[in-house]
């Protein structure tokens, strides 16, 4: 599994990818934290970071799977997945590679936004006026939404070798469950099936971790639709190797 992480981080840092969708994430979420007149904290009046971690999730929907689609399918493409499969390898120990080098890098993603944290510390009346507990913890649920994310865009990349289907295949998924289950939620009104719908629903989910009490039960639903789509990565090798 190391080799496969090791290779991938490689990859990622000796192209231009890394760099591109970093610097993208950033200029996206800084514009919305510091510059637009509808969400930047000096306008805002609050010390929080509310627009951050409210939208930073639209931005992850698009580069989340920017980042996955080349996972297999590039390997598939060039031949060298058929390779991979013929070496004494485990499924498990590819895929678990292939998905903790591209968790890694969306969490290096991540890292320089806590600047936002030290910056709002500061400007706070008085220093320090921002709930700590809730920031961390939405910090928490954004790295679990992440690995959600890469699980369902490794997925999409495994089912076949074009990287622009992969792409909006795990665009599509993404999307559905962080906002279609909502929306079919509300659909239904305020019956049984309703409520299990909106339980399911990744946001839902997501804003329960920024309360300031990070709640295990998100944290447990969080990780096993990460084990769930893993899963599904794990028995499409299978039947590859078949």
């Amino acid at each position: 599994m190391y080799a496969i992480f090791q290779k991938e981080i490689g990859s990622f840092f000796n192209s231009l990818i890394a760099y591109i969708v970093m610097a993208v994430f950033l200029t996206a979420v800084g514009l919305i934290v510091w510059v637009f007149p509808d969400s930047n904290i000096l306008d805002y009046g609050y010390a929080d970071l509310a627009s951050f971690f409210y939208l930073s999730p639209y931005v992850l929907l698009f580069l989340i799977p920017a980042i996955t689609m080349r996972s297999f399918a590039e390997e598939s493409r060039n031949g060298t997945l058929e390779l991979l499969l013929t070496k004494p390898l485990r499924n498990s120990d590819l895929i678990l590679g292939k998905l903790l080098a591209n968790w890694v890098l969306v969490a290096l993603m991540l890292l320089p936004t806590l600047l936002y944290y030290f910056s709002v510390y500061q400007l706070g009346n008085p220093v320090g006026n921002i709930d700590s507990a809730g920031v961390f913890g939405s910090y928490i649920g954004l790295l679990l939404f992440s690995g959600v994310l890469v699980s369902m865009g490794i997925w999409a990349s495994a089912l076949n070798d074009n990287q622009i289907v992969s792409f909006i295949l795990a665009v599509f998924i993404a999307f559905l469950w962080y906002v279609g289950f909502g929306a079919i939620s509300a659909l239904l009104g305020t019956g049984s099936l309703a409520r299990l719908f909106s339980w399911m629903a990744l946001d839902e989910q997501y804003r329960s971790l920024g309360k300031g009490l990070v709640d295990s039960g998100s944290v447990v639903y969080l990780l096993s639709v990460m084990v769930f789509f893993t899963s599904l990565t794990f028995w499409r090798l299978e039947s590859l190797r078949k």
